[in-house]
């Protein structure tokens, strides 16, 4: 067995009804802090609400949007001077990747630019981050258990990352009641990429033993709770969602992504789509390329996921990346070209994936043509 390490948050509660122990935990890290919330304050009105009952001093933040470059330089100058001792971040991916990237910057001595990977220098954090607690009220990015916050520079559009091991959540508390009546289009995205972050983990060349353990499970648990959840609102495959969310959080950290990521996270910076629609797309052309190359313990693996597709959205096994695509567009899944990716941008998006850090744990090597067809079946 190889050598492997596992990096997790310092500590996760998950469970219906745990939020309510939110305002004693975060106490604890002390009488200041800050709030990232969603563009709707009023859900985290009951957060700030608690907070100040308990004589919590905070400072309140929006993300109106995907956190950009100049978003977090402006929050960092709203925030510094409030001199919070903690963040805490609740909403989806987003705020949790804002807050997250605050946690890690407020202490900072430099230029973010200096810690970004890809067009900055990839620098590790000169100083400590401060504790970050984090609140998804999605079952999408899995972004409370993963090291890193994904920002979009306009200028270059580019999505990149800010990653740093002390950037793990001190806290991440996964109340499945947080994300209940989310709306189908958010559900279907956001739950699309939760499966994404499993599947590709589990056929990540970085794959171990650990990750194998929670994604093989995951698979179909993801696939089974988002086909429910498309057919009517359901506690329990919110639950199961939120799980699978998790799961893909832990499973990246730990064993890197893939070819959907890659791509996504150039798309991201090209267009306003969400992220989660973006690899909803992507990933049934990305799983064909992968199968098509793919031999012996990674086609086996690939397979496997292809069996639980046809269990779960009927057809055959080797029909799976069609019968995936055919179900989300059916669903309600618009395709690239409708979020707003040309098809002149193809060739573009895929010579600039191929540098992507996700990309390394793609199982098979994908050239710079396999990538634009899997852009041009995504379309």
């Amino acid at each position: 067995m190889p050598p492997f390490a596992i990096v997790p948050p310092q500590r996760i509660l998950f469970g219906r009804g745990e939020a309510a122990k939110a305002p004693a935990l975060i106490a604890a890290f002390g009488p200041r802090g800050l709030i990232v919330h969603g563009a709707t304050a009023a859900r985290a009105a009951w957060l700030i609400d608690a907070l100040q009952a308990a004589g919590i001093e905070t400072l309140a933040l929006p993300c109106t949007g995907e956190p950009t470059l100049p978003m977090l330089e402006a929050a960092i100058a709203t925030a510094r001077p409030f001199q919070p001792q903690w963040v805490t971040a609740l909403g989806g991916g987003a705020a949790l990747d804002l807050g997250k990237a605050l946690a890690a910057l407020i202490p900072a001595p430099t230029s973010p630019l200096d810690h970004l990977e890809v067009v900055g220098k990839g620098l590790p954090l000169a100083a400590p981050p401060l504790p970050f607690i984090a609140f998804p009220t999605t079952a999408g990015t899995g972004a409370e258990a993963t090291k890193n916050a994904v920002i979009g520079l306009p200028d270059h559009g580019r999505k990149v990352s800010l990653r740093d091991d002390r950037m793990l959540a001190r806290l991440a508390l996964v109340d499945p009641a947080l994300t209940d009546h989310t709306p189908r289009a958010t559900t279907l995205a956001s739950g699309l990429d939760a499966i994404t972050q499993v599947i590709e983990p589990f056929v990540s060349s970085k794959a171990t033993p650990f990750t194998d353990a929670i994604t093989a499970p995951a698979i179909p648990q993801g696939l089974t709770a988002l086909k429910r959840l498309m057919e009517a609102e359901d506690p329990q495959a919110r639950d199961a969602l939120a799980y699978v969310s998790l799961t893909g959080g832990l499973a990246l950290a730990n064993a890197g992504l893939g070819a959907v990521h890659g791509l996504a996270g150039v798309i991201g910076g090209l267009t306003p789509a969400p992220h989660g629609a973006i690899c909803g797309a992507l990933l049934a052309p990305i799983l064909r390329l992968n199968r098509q190359h793919a031999t012996g313990e990674t086609a086996r693996r690939l397979d496997s996921v292809f069996q639980h597709i046809a269990a779960t959205l009927g057809g055959a096994a080797q029909d799976a990346p069609d019968t995936l695509a055919a179900w989300a567009r059916a669903s309600g899944l618009p395709g690239l070209t409708a979020q707003g990716l040309p098809a002149a941008l193809h060739a573009e998006t895929a010579r600039a994936a191929l540098t992507s850090s996700s990309m390394k744990g793609n199982p098979v090597p994908l050239t710079e043509a396999e990538l634009i067809s899997a852009l041009q079946a995504a379309a």
